[in-house]
């Protein structure tokens, strides 16, 4: 779809959560003749009495304060791509002016009489859903026909979670002529179990905490976020629960162990490594001083008892 909608200079309508990469889309589709400008508009900023003079410049004297004749950024974009970023949010009043812009390719300039033309591809990109926008009177009818020419539906991240080991190798890649890095396969299971509400985004800063936080080269599940982390201790109590409320026999992963007088110095170290780890939210290097052992010392017992 991006390919195709790369080929002629159609208004583009690109859906999509926050995060599943509506801009990345827009510069691909723009790719197709990089040489010429590709402006991006973010209509979320666009607020107070100066928005059509951001959008259409202004002539000098116009109003007070234009000392000087401006080019807006519509004109910035002339030969090249327009793209109107969280078009949703962009006021009624300018509305009008965009679709004017689109059907006949001019706009005029704030305090100008004359009307400028213009050659340009227009992208927009929102988050919301533009149809009940146009019902509750807060988005154009007609601008919204007009702009739904060529639509492109970005899913969110959970709906595409087959594609998560190339972002991460995507990600990765800068990363690996520095120190290799790579996820364990419990680290890929988490992953993969996560929902990513902020979608591709949310991916990539994931990636990005967890390489400043990891030193071995293998990221494990101590470098993963709060909030990755937050998501599986829950889903770790709902399964306890499950089981506690049925049959412990269901869930082998939660089979009693028989009760011993004696606890095993494996088991020892075990739960001191553990408590030590938890107590410094994964920094291995404090948790091996608090142990009193050196941090390779660590490093192979943490191996020996499976502690990620």
């Amino acid at each position: 779809m991006i390919e195709k909608a790369s080929r002629h200079r159609l208004p583009v309508l690109l859906l999509g959560e926050t995060g599943t990469g509506k801009e990345v889309v827009a510069r691909a589709i723009h790719e197709a003749d990089p040489r010429r400008p590709f402006i991006p508009i973010d209509c979320g900023s666009l607020v107070g009495t100066l928005v059509e003079s951001e959008l259409f410049g202004h002539v000098k004297g116009s109003f007070s304060g234009a000392a000087e004749n401006k080019k807006g950024l519509v004109e910035a974009a002339d030969g090249g791509t327009a793209f109107f970023d969280e078009i949703g949010d962009l006021p009624l009043e300018m509305q009008v002016k965009l679709l004017r812009l689109i059907q006949e390719s001019e706009f005029r300039a704030v305090g100008s009489l004359q009307w400028k033309k213009v050659d340009l591809r227009i992208i927009a990109a929102t988050h919301r859903d533009l149809h009940a926008e146009v019902a509750a009177g807060r988005f154009r009818k007609d601008l919204y026909y007009r702009l739904n020419v060529f639509t492109i539906r970005l899913p969110a991240l959970c709906e595409r979670k087959e594609d998560l080991p190339l972002l991460l190798d995507h990600f990765l890649k800068p990363l690996e002529g520095a120190a290799g890095f790579y996820p364990s396969q419990e680290v890929l299971d988490a992953l993969l179990s996560y929902d990513w509400p902020g979608n591709v985004r949310e991916l990539k800063h994931c990636v990005e905490r967890m390489t400043v936080m990891q030193s071995e080269g293998v990221l494990q599940m101590a470098d993963l976020p709060s909030a990755l982390l937050n998501h599986l201790a829950r889903n770790s109590l709902d399964r306890l629960s499950g089981v506690l409320a049925g049959d412990p026999a269901d869930d082998p992963e939660f089979q009693p162990v028989p009760k011993s007088p004696v606890i095993s110095l494996g088991q020892t170290e075990k739960l001191a490594i553990s408590a030590a780890l938890a107590s410094t939210h994964g920094e291995r290097l404090k948790a091996a001083r608090i142990l009193g052992i050196g941090r390779t010392t660590l490093y192979r017992k943490m191996k020996a008892y499976g502690i990620a």
